[in-house]
């Protein structure tokens, strides 16, 4: 067969079992990138050998990775790393300084390596981490903008920065040390000038090429330019003696600050994505399966090494720069496998004779698992540090990082709205609230949007808007208002059910990052759930259609009505299975559990509305599936439980024990015309420092205590032997009348919210209320 014949038909080749071993992983529910590997064992050497020119192949899947962090560079811009140039810069080097020092005492104490040099080459390997699969799982669970993702793209960037500077370096290290130090400086001095050449190109020659560009009204010629762009500064570096990985990241970030990136980036990432799975494919067939397992409990050990100890690295180094313990524990965890620029080094240093064959093959087996490992280690990362926060020794730390870093001197009294999340619709939130005389209270965890708001004289507080004790700092139950523009979405639903959780009945208005979460997020108890690209298309429709000459009435009447309808004219009709899947994947990251009513349940035959169940108890009905199999996703306050229902249901473990209760029968409501309130126990409270049995409420004012939140910790249905203290706050369910009773004698509240419950009518009494 012909060699240009035969290229085709490889690459046709790689890119089919691509796309089948992504389809594969998606109907599994795993990350395409999975697929990708499984595919390449198949048809590589180690498989069914289907691959002849292997080096072509790698050839073109080096076009991924440049791909790849090309646009990682216009999407990462200058401003983005000013953001987080401090833990770049200083905890990306110090981790890389610190992993190759440990690696090397360690494995000339153990025997590993014969050599200091061959010490430094082992450490240098696994110094690096995996740009390309660390962005991936970001993307795919939208988390870039995260501080977390932040942090963790901040170190990648330096780490990429750093390949240049090793494959320079690498040469050297059989060399005396005045060779190795020469050889250092020498390629610094050329990083130095490489910078500074693209510093300017950047600022003089890279727009006017764009715009020029963009002149021609050309799609083609415009994507034509760019490409060449990003890739002849490629290999401008590979011709330097550092990477064409690092030719493409610094392309991409010369653009990001022009007019054009937006649509550069729309051109070049169907390129990007077919190239990137070319490269995850390659990388799947330097995998040897027969090799991996005749050395399985080795390698497996090697994975536990890498993982724990880079873990034991990135984490104190994160928190040593100021970020929470839970941004760090993150960072740690999403950056502990070995990177696939690894293999780079790994080929050079065998090249050299570094290492053998052996440990080159062990090199590229450990490297090869923890990248497969990496996408399941970031997705358990929710539910191991939902583990963590409750484990005991543990606890107080996280009870620590989740205080309030700082808090401004003044804060509004009352009758403000919170903010949480400083970014661009936060300010624009800020500016448009203030603009009308409203007072705001901005919850943000970046120290530079602080100190923006410091230095405009905006009320804030700085830390965690998910922690309960930030939004106690915030005095949510004095606020009129809430808005939650936080940038991912397991922190804004955290936020929004520990915020109604404080005030359940708070105007909560939330941003929602993908459609799939509006309903999920009023599920949890939103007023209003906002998706920008719908309220995009609604406002570009409102513009046309007024320019048609429809009325401003008209159009007002139809938009209100799409959004009242939580944009379902808007959103593609799904299957029942997709709907159901997307649930369950939302609420991954949250403790859930099916409950089979019991027979008998007071709450069957009602509705969730006169149920009550997010007040009372504080779980979130996400899905009932009936005797008959029919299953409701995202149920209304209009749809009745039946015996025989299974219900799908979010909370809290306690909250999860207050519902069965509930269900059960075993608690109860009061009866006829009643309400909830929930009142904050002031310091004079002749209450303060006794038990519920010597107040005895029921009794004297004919109200229950139904939960008690005390210091971020909810309780349930406490019984006489609790102790109450100031500070604490009560939900109190009774009757109008003796509710403002008994707030009388306890000292007036705060803030007296009333919840939005219906109130409890006689035939609800009736099925709630035993005893």
């Amino acid at each position: 067969m012909q060699e240009d014949f035969r290229l085709i038909v490889d690459l046709v080749l790689v890119l089919a079992a691509a796309a089948a071993g992504g389809l594969f992983a998606s109907l599994l529910r795993q990350p395409v990138i999975l697929g990708y590997l499984l595919g390449g064992i198949v048809i590589g050497p180690a498989g069914l050998g289907l691959i002849k020119e292997l080096i072509q192949v790698d050839t073109l899947a080096e076009f991924g990775v440049a791909f790849l962090l090309f646009a990682l560079g216009v999407e990462f811009s200058f401003a983005e790393l000013q953001k987080v140039k401090a833990i770049s810069l200083g905890g990306g080097g110090l981790q890389i300084v610190l992993t190759i020092a440990i690696t090397t005492a360690i494995s000339l104490a153990v025997g590993w390596v014969e050599s200091p040099a061959q010490g430094v080459f082992l450490g240098a390997i696994l110094s690096l981490s995996s740009t390309a699969v660390v962005l991936k799982c970001l993307m795919e669970r939208n988390e870039s903008g995260t501080s977390h993702g932040q942090v963790m793209l901040g170190i990648l960037v330096v780490q990429d920065l750093a390949l240049g500077l090793m494959l320079a370096v690498l040469p050297a290290l059989n060399q005396p040390a005045e060779a190795i130090g020469m050889t250092v400086a020498w390629a610094l001095l050329r990083i130095g000038l490489f910078a500074a050449g693209a510093v300017v190109a950047g600022i003089w020659m890279v727009p006017q090429l764009l715009r020029y560009l963009a002149k021609t009204e050309s799609r083609e010629l415009f994507l034509l330019g760019v490409v060449v762009l990003a890739l002849g500064i490629a290999l401008l570096t590979e011709y330097l003696g550092f990477s064409i990985e690092m030719g493409a990241f610094v392309a991409g970030l010369m653009i990001s600050e022009v007019e054009y990136a937006d649509q550069t980036l729309t051109y070049v990432e169907p390129l990007r994505d077919i190239f990137a799975s070319l490269f995850f494919v390659t990388i799947g067939m330097l995998i040897d399966p027969v090799f991996l397992w005749n050395h399985l409990e080795v390698i497996l050990g090697l994975v536990f090494i890498v993982f724990v100890g880079k873990f034991l690295i990135i984490t104190p180094i994160v928190r040593l720069f100021g970020y929470p313990l839970k941004t760090a524990l993150i960072a740690g965890l999403g950056l502990a496998q070995i990177g696939e620029f690894s293999f780079v080094l790994a080929s050079s240093g065998q090249a050299m004779g570094l290492v053998s064959r052996n440990v080159y093959l062990l090199i590229l087996g450990t490297t090869a698992v923890t990248l497969v490992l990496t996408p399941f280690v970031l997705r358990s990362v929710p539910q191991l540090l939902k583990w963590a926060e409750k484990f005991g020794p543990l606890q107080r730390y996280f009870d620590e990082t989740s205080q309030p870093v700082a808090i401004a001197e003044t804060l509004p009294e009352q009758n403000y709205v919170v903010v949480c999340g400083y970014g661009r619709v936060g300010r624009i939130l800020v500016k448009m609230l203030q603009s009308r005389n409203c007072s705001v209270v901005v919850i943000d965890e970046s120290e530079s949007r602080i100190q923006d708001c410091r230095v405009q004289g905006i009320p804030y507080i700085y830390g965690n808007a998910a922690s309960l004790h930030v939004l106690e700092a915030a005095r949510v139950e004095r606020a009129k208002a809430m808005a939650i523009a936080l940038p991912d979405p397991m922190s804004t639903r955290l936020c929004l059910k520990r915020a109604l959780e404080l005030v359940p009945d708070l105007d909560i208005v939330v941003r929602a990052n993908q459609d799939k979460d509006i309903e999920l997020l009023y599920q949890l108890g939103a007023w209003e759930v906002v998706q920008p690209e719908f309220e995009a298309s609604l406002e570009l429709s409102a513009h046309l259609l007024a320019g048609i000459g429809i009325s401003a009435t008209a159009i007002a009447r139809e938009v209100q009505q799409i959004r009242s309808s939580r944009y379902l004219e808007l959103r593609p009709p799904r299957e029942p299975l997709a709907v159901s899947r997307d649930l369950k994947v939302a609420v991954r990251d949250m403790n859930s559990e099916w409950y089979s009513l019991p027979l008998g349940s007071p709450i069957a035959s009602m509705t969730l509305e006169e149920t009550n169940l997010r007040q009372l108890t504080g779980v979130s009905v996400m899905a009932i599936v009936r005797k008959n199999g029919e299953e409701i996703d995202y149920p209304n306050g209009k749809t009745a439980l039946q015996l025989g229902d299974r219900l799908f249901v979010v909370g809290e473990p306690e909250e999860l024990i207050s519902f069965e209760l509930l269900a059960k029968g075993e608690v109860a409501v009061p009866q006829g015309d009643s309400s909830c309130q929930w009142l904050r126990l002031p310091a004079n409270s002749p209450w303060a420092g006794k038990k519920l049995s010597e107040v005895d409420l029921l009794s004297q004012y004919g109200v229950q205590v139904r939960a008690i939140r005390r210091e971020g910790k909810f309780t349930r249905w406490p019984d006489g032997t609790t102790n109450l203290q100031e500070g604490d706050r009560l939900l109190l369910c009774g009757g109008f009348y003796e509710l403002g009773l008994m707030q009388r004698t306890a000292s007036p509240p705060v803030r007296q919210s009333a919840l939005k419950l219906p109130f409890i009518t006689a035939q609800v009494s009736e099925k709630l209320f035993s005893d």
